[in-house]
Formats: C-alpha cells, structure tokens, sequence
C-alpha cells in the first residue's frame, strides 16, 4: 500500500534527534506548509508545543487541520494582509516565508511588542563571494543597486535576504535569530534538486558523476534544520547562524545515494572543469570546486552545532527521500532537477570519446 505524500512525511517527521520539550512554548509560524514548514511542525508537535500558523491558505490547505490557522497576507497592503496577528501574543516566532524586506519590515514591527524571540530563515546566498572557502557568519553580504525591488531572479534572491535580516534585527533588537541554512534536502523536497541523484542511480546504469570524488559538499536534512529551529525557540537562542550541514565529500554522498537502492548502475567520474563548460549549472546540489564557486560548500557551521544543531547519517537521509519519491503518484512526482536521460547520454558518450 502505497504511503500518500503528507503521511511519508508525517512518518519520517518524528526523528530521534527530536527529544521532549524543557517548557511547553507558543510558537506562530509564518507560512508552515510548504518544505520546511511541515517539518518544524511536526518536530514542534512532537516536543509539545502550541502552534499558530499564519498563511494565504493556498498552499496544501488542511494539511494540520488541528493546528490554529489565520489566514492573511505577507503583503501588508493586500487585502486583510497582517490584520489577524494584531493583539495576539507568542513567545516565539518563526519566520520561513520571508522573501522581500518590505513585508518582513512589517511582520516584525508589528510582532515586536507582542513575541519574545524573532527567528528570520535567510539562505547562505547572502554571502557576496563564493570563492572563499571557510567563511563564517562575519563574511561579507551580497547588496543590490535597488532594495525595493519585489521580483526573485538569481541575481535578486541573496541582496533581498540580506535586507530582510537586517530588517529583522532593527525591528526586534536583541531578539532575533538569523538562520542561514544551505541545500535543504530531504522527503517532501519540491525543488527536486538532492532528490535527483537517489533518483537517478535508483534508475540504474551508467551515472554521469560530476567532479571529483573529493569535492566538498554540505547539505541539511530539513527534518535536522526543523527540529533546530524548535531548539532555538526552546532555549531562546539569538544570533546569526551558518545552518550549513556537515563537510561531507561529494563521493561520500553519492555513496550514500547507492545505498539507498539494489539497482545495477556504475559512475562515470567526469573532471568538473569539463561539466562546467559543457553542462554549467545542469548537475544540482554539486558545484564546481574551483573559482567563483569553490567555496559554495566549504561554510563553517561551529556556531550552528554549538547553539544545538545536530545531523543524522546521510544514508538516512538518501534512503528516505527516495522512499518518500516513490510514494508519490507516478502522474504527480515532484519535477526532478538534473539533465534528462537523453542529454546526460549524451554528455557521457561525448566524455567517453575523448577520455
């Protein structure tokens, strides 16, 4: 019997990293459907906690239905936009759906007086270079020549997260918590960027692997990043945190991905500067270890792992996400990211011919 989407997660949701509660807290989160929302939920539920979320209702709409909902809008100026949070009270808030300093400015103004603790999810896109290997919560921010602008592209992702941390520190002085996690992988993962290489080699044959066995790579298991945050709420802890997971190697990791499946496959070890050139950003979660991008896997999480954070067993993590992929109706998979079939052939053939 096959396992429906919201039940996979709900099943893989109570880890063991998840423990008691010291003190049972009130916890409004904003957004709580999408990825990593269900899996604070689940870990905030699990430690007893009393939970408001506060979205638009469009996003799985009924997914806890024994959970507070308000509806409202991040937009303060669009329809009842923040009216339902006024006069209400919560000892922490957990900020996932913040994109645009404007509307995080007016979440966290207007939840200033009436919540303790202020936790902002930014992203590692932040930092203004990626070539520097080992950079800390200190390295420089990435701006932008218009802050006001509202559309995500590429280029506009990382200068509007760096805004938005700052609009929440000036709102909530001493109060916040600023988490800047990396890849974000796991079951339940709509951008089908990790779920790709379990995926792939579940399908078998020749793999075109990326780079070398050696290249850095760091990814988070959302359920390990939504247990955490509970863990910030739960010990008040503020500050600015590189949420990047463990130094892995990339051949590592993809070692964890075939174990995951009995599937006949072997790797096809492609140098990275030929992928790069051939393929640029087609391979998702790896990225070339050399120039602009060589340390896009190389952050320093000390902070993050002495405030709490812990890590299960990448095995874990590949094995469940395939297992979660599965379990999905064939007509209603999440899109992998990654080459079509046809065209990673296509890259070996063309590798194999020249090697």
């Amino acid at each position: 019997m096959s396992l429906t989407r919201r039940s996979f997660v709900s099943a893989f949701a109570a880890a063991p990293l998840v423990s008691a509660a010291p003190a049972k807290k009130r916890i409004l989160i904003l957004g709580g459907t999408g990825f990593l929302g269900p899996a604070t939920v689940e870990a905030a539920i699990a430690r007893g906690h009393q939970l408001t979320l506060f979205n638009r209702g469009r996003t799985r709409p009924g997914l806890f239905p024994n959970i507070e909902t308000l509806l409202g809008d991040r937009d303060p100026d669009k329809g009842e936009g923040l009216n339902a949070l006024r006069n209400r009270k919560w000892d922490a808030v957990i900020d996932n759906s913040g994109y645009f300093p404007r509307q995080v400015s007016a979440s966290a103004k207007l939840l200033a007086s009436n919540a303790g603790q202020y936790i902002f999810i930014s992203s590692i896109s932040v930092y203004a270079d990626n070539s520097i290997e080992g950079q800390d919560e200190t390295g420089k921010l990435t701006t932008t020549p218009d802050p006001t602008v509202e559309k995500i592209t590429e280029q506009t992702f990382g200068p509007l997260k760096a805004l938005c941390e700052k609009a929440t520190a000036e709102a909530l002085p001493g109060r916040s918590a600023i988490v800047r996690p990396g890849y974000i992988v796991g079951p339940d993962d709509p951008s089908g960027r990790f779920t790709y290489w379990p995926v792939r080699i579940d399908r078998g044959g020749a793999v075109l692997a990326p780079g070398a066995p050696t290249d850095p790579v760091q990814i988070i298991d959302v359920r390990d990043l939504g247990a955490w945050l509970v863990t910030l709420v739960e010990q008040g802890t503020t500050g600015t945190f590189n949420a990047a997971g463990p130094s892995d190697r990339w051949g590592d990791l993809l070692d964890a991905c075939r174990k995951a499946t009995k599937s006949e496959h072997s790797l096809t070890w492609v140098p990275g500067e030929w992928v790069h050139r051939e393929a640029p950003e087609m391979f998702p979660i790896w990225a070339p270890f050399l120039g602009e991008t060589r340390g896009f896997h190389k952050w320093k999480n000390e902070r993050a792992v002495k405030a709490g954070l812990k890590f299960r067993p990448r095995t874990e993590t590949a094995t469940d996400t395939l297992r979660w992929y599965k379990a999905q109706p064939e007509g209603g998979r999440t899109r992998l990211a990654g080459p079509p079939a046809a065209k990673e052939a296509e890259l070996l053939a063309k590798w194999n011919s020249k090697a």
